[in-house]
């Protein structure tokens, strides 16, 4: 056993020893049927903590000659499924971590050349009787045990774009995409490997790269393959942990859900399991990454980006064009590429059906408030959703002169001066005023009532807090608007909040641009 060839089952074992293992070997059947065909070769890109590392260990338990798994995997689905016995712990496995590579050797340039070294070590220490040479490439390597054994090999590089991702020279960047092509489009070598199975955040370079990986099949984020249910937790298991944990599936949905992949909805595990063992809803992404990550980027400001993610703070769903990113950081040169970046990095959602994007849940929504105030060019916007909390006790106690100032201040922050006067403008700056309300309410616009619909609606999370229901006016008055929402019967929609009930009526006088507010407590 080698430190990256035919490795054991530890991996696997601690992770089936730990207190929550939510059991996706179901994946090796998926992997499997690929064996043998022009599909063996798979890139899987996802966010962080998406269960990446999960497969990889998975993966090494089950095919490695290196172990003897039958009893590990005796209660996992895949024990179950026919291809179980033909293919476990037959064939020589190469696991690399290369991020953990990367961040071993002293001078990031020797990276290649010390898992060059560290393979030749391993090989002559698991095939003795094989002889090697101090030249050999690794491609040698695995051609020779192949020759020699007739076993096939499987090929697992996690974290394959590290080097990308940390901007590497680019001459190293010509010798990583050298070792690829020596291993993955090399005929010679082609019926040595049995599976090729790359990880990463992002899908391979469109540009350089790709010359030497078109033939992997991509899953991801924004593409599958019908791999969706094997990186993340699905609704189904996060249901089953919140039942097991005593904890409220409602509130889970809240802080984690938000990725839908086709049309699954798919959670963080890395989030969920935290939550469920520390019995609390919190934010724990931010173990897993950084916000400067997003801050880098939104502050360039790309043709709208800024007025983009004020939109998607309250709510809003943007349309991008995932199309016309390359995968490459060093052409990140629009709102678009930007947008899509995020969204491989899981700071963003995409609908493939609708094409538009946003802000997952509330865990991500805390991570994107700490990125536009270390951005820099937000500061209006964080003043705003710091006072937030203000505006929202202000709206409770009735101050209506307090609330129609603060509305002022929202509309002449967010506004773009070509659209200050349009409806959706003052929505958006109405609910961006009113941001810290997201973490306590469910705000909809347009909310069906009675006869029409309610410009704003904010139904609370919990019963204590009022429920408030909001119309807005132009060139009016705000008792106009509290008498539209009485006569079109708005509060039928809020009927189990009749007791605590606030109606909010603003007007906006586009001359001036000065609102008013009125706020009455209902009385039925």
């Amino acid at each position: 056993m080698g430190f990256y060839i035919n490795a054991g089952n530890e991996d696997l074992k601690e992770a089936l020893a730990s207190e929550i293992f939510v059991d996706k070997s179901l994946v090796l059947a998926k992997l499997c049927s690929l064996m043998g065909t022009k599909q063996k070769f798979v890139c899987v890109s996802r966010p962080r903590r998406f269960g990446k590392t999960t497969v990889r260990d998975l993966m090494v338990a089950y095919f490695s000659k290196g172990c003897d798994s039958r009893e590990m995997f005796s209660n996992l689905k895949i024990a179950k499924e026919p291809c179980f016995e033909e293919n476990l712990n037959k064939f020589n496995v190469i696991a690399v971590d290369l991020g953990a590579a990367y961040n071993t050797v002293e001078n990031r340039n020797d990276v290649l050349k010390y898992l060059r070294n560290k393979f030749i070590e391993d090989f002559r220490e698991e095939f003795p009787d094989i002889g090697f040479s101090g030249e050999d490439s690794v491609a040698d390597l695995i051609t020779k045990v192949y020759k020699h054994t007739k076993t096939q090999f499987i090929i697992i590089i996690d974290e394959y774009d590290t080097l990308i991702r940390e901007r590497q020279s680019e001459a190293l960047l010509e010798e990583y995409r050298s070792f690829l092509n020596s291993l993955f489009k090399n005929n010679e070598l082609s019926s040595a490997v049995a599976l090729a199975y790359l990880t990463g955040i992002l899908p391979i370079q469109r540009d350089r790269v790709q010359s030497k990986l078109n033939n992997f099949n991509e899953s991801t984020i924004l593409s599958p393959l019908g791999m969706e249910e094997f990186f993340g937790f699905t609704k189904a298991e996060v249901k089953a942990l919140c039942k097991e944990y005593k904890m409220k599936f409602k509130d889970c949905e809240n802080w984690y859900d938000g990725y839908k992949i086709n049309k699954l909805s798919i959670y963080n595990p890395n989030s969920v399991v935290k939550a469920m063992l520390a019995r609390e809803y919190a934010n724990y992404w931010n173990t897993t990454g950084s916000y400067e990550v997003v801050a880098d980027y939104i502050k360039l400001d790309f043709d709208g980006t800024k007025s983009a993610i004020i939109d998607m703070l309250t709510g809003t769903e943007i349309k991008i064009n995932v199309d016309k990113f390359e995968n490459s950081l060093d052409k990140i040169n629009s709102k678009d590429n930007v947008l899509t970046y995020l969204i491989h990095l899981g700071y963003v959602n995409y609908n493939k059906t609708t094409g538009l994007c946003r802000i997952p849940n509330r865990e991500i929504r805390q991570e994107w408030e700490k990125a536009i105030e270390s951005a820099g060019n937000f500061s209006k916007v964080v003043k705003m959703i710091s006072d937030s909390e203000k505006l929202l006790k202000r709206t409770q106690e009735g101050d209506s002169e307090r609330v129609a100032a603060a509305l002022d201040n929202a509309h002449q922050t967010v506004a773009d001066p070509l659209d200050f006067n349009d409806e959706s403008s003052l929505k958006t700056a109405i609910i961006l005023a009113y941001y810290t309300a997201a973490s306590k309410y469910t705000i909809i616009k347009e909310l069906p009532t009675g006869r029409g619909f309610a410009d704003i609606g904010f139904i609370p999370l919990n019963k204590k807090d009022p429920a408030m229901v909001v119309e807005l006016k132009y060139d009016k008055n705000a008792e106009s608007a509290i008498k539209q929402i009485k006569n079109r019967n708005y509060p039928k929609v809020f009927e189990n909040y009749l007791e605590n009930l606030l109606l909010v009526g603003v007007n906006y006088d586009k001359t001036t641009k000065v609102h008013e507010c009125v706020i009455e407590k209902y009385q039925g």
